[in-house]
């Protein structure tokens, strides 16, 4: 993007129409941190805004995290940055955004209290106006009014079929096989809600403001089980106690949590495994053995 100057001139008037003034890039740096797509700040002298660049084939994934965020800034819990404008021109696709000076601590009990304000906010129905991605992976979110039937074809069953595809085949499948048939058996006291998701809650999807505040990016928005976005917050860890002591004492976690928690972060073992490969299948494979013995204690 440094030296193509034609594309730069299309995202400053996709800016410009998107903030009703001129803008014009006359400085631009690349930013590190993003593994699926090119990132930069980019400024007039006086205004900043962060740009996420990618293949023209990526303008699905950038249109619907534009919605996500106004989805997320709407419902005015957690702080998200503000989508300025996503667009196309030649081979390429771009997502602007407000531009937030982030860093790696603040206020950790905010957090949690703000996140449980998030999953407060809920619908009549699980899933989403529109389908989007986790990762660079398609995640279907075709709306409809059960939980187990919803996460059982549109979260593992689909996984699976991905990692089938890829000749994860043998024991992987016949485990995830028997997991989706038997899915019910963890909720047989527990009856989940349409909560407001970020859905792709891991510690690199979160900082922080200059005053603490938290701040959340990145989203796979859906409606769902708010149990889902906080198993996957101890997928990879980088969550404080704190975070966690805040949300509990705002909306206490069911006992159930402690075994549902491996059923939702196989749906993010199995995506990791069809983006990445490598040791994610056998990873995937112990969850799934783990989650049978225990439906079987």
């Amino acid at each position: 993007m440094k030296n193509n100057i034609p594309l730069q001139k299309n995202i400053a008037t996709s800016i410009s129409a998107a903030i009703r003034q001129k803008f014009s890039i006359t400085k631009l740096n690349t930013l590190a941190g993003g593994c699926i797509n090119t990132a930069y700040a980019v400024n007039d002298g006086d205004r900043y805004f962060f740009i996420k660049l990618n293949t023209a084939r990526s303008l699905f994934m950038f249109e619907a995290e534009y919605q996500a965020l106004l989805e997320l800034e709407n419902a005015n819990t957690l702080h998200v940055p503000h989508p300025i404008s996503t667009g196309h021109y030649d081979k390429y696709a771009w997502l602007a955004m407000e531009y937030l000076p982030l860093q790696n601590d603040g206020n950790h009990h905010k957090l949690g209290e703000q996140l449980a304000a998030m999953h407060k906010v809920t619908r009549d129905r699980f899933g989403w106006d529109r389908d989007n991605t986790i990762g660079s992976t398609l995640q279907i979110n075709t709306p409809g009014d059960d939980w187990l039937k919803f996460f059982r074809h549109n979260r593992l069953e689909y996984q699976l079929k991905l990692a089938a595809a890829k000749g994860y085949t043998g024991s992987l499948q016949k485990a995830g096989a028997t997991l989706v048939d038997c899915m019910d058996d963890f909720f047989s006291d527990y009856t989940p809600v349409p909560s407001l998701l970020h859905g792709d809650l891991w510690s690199g999807n979160y900082a922080f403001i200059e005053n603490g505040d938290p701040v959340l990016f990145d989203p796979a928005l859906y409606y769902g089980d708010r149990e889902a976005d906080i198993a996957m917050t101890e997928l990879f860890g980088g969550f404080s106690n704190d975070f966690r002591s805040s949300y509990e004492a705002c909306w206490p976690l069911d006992d159930g949590f402690k075994t549902r928690r491996h059923l939702y972060n196989c749906y993010h073992v199995l995506n990791h495994l069809n983006l990445f490969g490598g040791g994610y299948a056998r990873q995937a494979e112990d969850m799934m053995m783990r989650l049978l013995s225990e439906r079987n204690a």
